[in-house]
């Protein structure tokens, strides 16, 4: 197992000011003791709690979560104290944090996407756009939280109005009926490599935050049951997603697959979860890489 800069001091920074603090410290955890364990001189850095610059640390392996963490705004810090950190530089988060402008990008390399109408307090639509039900989503929330579908368009009409308030602007999207799935994607010498297709199939009615993170509530079926023709378009558009939002290392690729019309792109995480119930684990195991491995194999994308 190759061992990047093994001479190297490693914060690894998670924990952090959003709502996904408790998922960013449990994925801490689980790196740094991956680093202990791989003979790494490693500590584990909280920017809630601690200087980030008096660390004296040489790289920092990033595993926060939510604004922060996954919009660009500390790996900004980070280049501008002129250390080194794993994945994505900050034009690509600020995309890829940023759902609109996710879509944006994606419709504009034409991968398919569902319809979407943008919703800011100034400017909304008067009844539902869609057919019912559809999905109202938070444009700058991690780990489905604030997504909800409504029904009709009383719950509409509600639910808009609560997200405006809280948030500002929101997504209004079509709802997929479909095969829920999750497609990482490395980057390897030869390119970025799309890992097995995870399926999901959570208890609840989405795979929303409780279904995520509590154990027992969702079902993970790894290779998906898709056709052969489906599953390489899924891996296709995974990789594709990555490359034109720009992602470096790593990314974690949602989407829904249509019985008929195949998969469309839901979003692009920059800096997917690696707890013990995280996606993107499954799928590196999946492919025959251990969760030692793979995060040794992030930690190579640090400069």
């Amino acid at each position: 197992m190759t061992k990047p800069y093994l001479d190297q001091k490693i914060g690894v920074l998670c924990g952090g000011f959003s709502r996904e603090r408790d998922v960013s410290l449990r994925s801490g955890q689980g790196v740094y003791d991956v680093l202990i364990r791989q003979g790494y001189h490693a500590i584990k850095v909280d920017p809630a709690v601690d200087d980030i610059a008096s660390t004296g640390c040489d790289i920092f392996f990033i595993v926060l979560h939510g604004p922060f963490g996954e919009d660009g705004s500390v790996q900004a810090y980070l280049e501008h104290m002129g250390v080194a950190y794993t994945g994505s530089r900050v034009r690509s988060l600020v995309i890829t944090m940023n759902k609109y402008l996710t879509k944006l990008a994606l419709i504009r390399a034409g991968i398919p996407t569902p319809n979407f109408v943008l919703a800011t307090l100034a400017s909304h639509p008067a009844t539902c756009p869609f057919d019912f039900p559809v999905i109202i989503k938070p444009i700058s929330e991690g780990s489905s939280l604030g997504v909800e579908i409504v029904d009709n368009e009383m719950q509409f009409q509600s639910v808009l109005s609560g997200t405006l308030s809280r948030y500002g602007s929101c997504l209004i999207e079509e709802f997929i009926d479909g095969k829920e799935v999750s497609v990482g994607v490395l980057d390897q010498v030869n390119g970025p490599t799309a890992l097995p297709i995870l399926e999901l199939r959570p208890k609840n009615r989405f795979y929303d935050y409780e279904a995520k993170y509590t154990e027992g509530k969702t079902d993970f079926i790894i290779p998906a049951e898709l056709s052969e023709s489906v599953s390489q378009l899924a891996k296709d558009y995974a990789i594709k997603s990555h490359q034109v939002t720009e992602c470096r290392g790593v990314s974690r690729i949602d989407m829904m697959i249509h019985p008929v019309k195949g998969p469309y792109v839901l979003e692009v995480n920059g800096i997917p979860g690696m707890t013990t119930l995280s996606d993107l684990p499954a799928q590196a195991n999946a492919a025959g890489m251990t969760y030692d491995e793979l995060v040794l194999a992030i930690l190579a994308s640090a400069r």
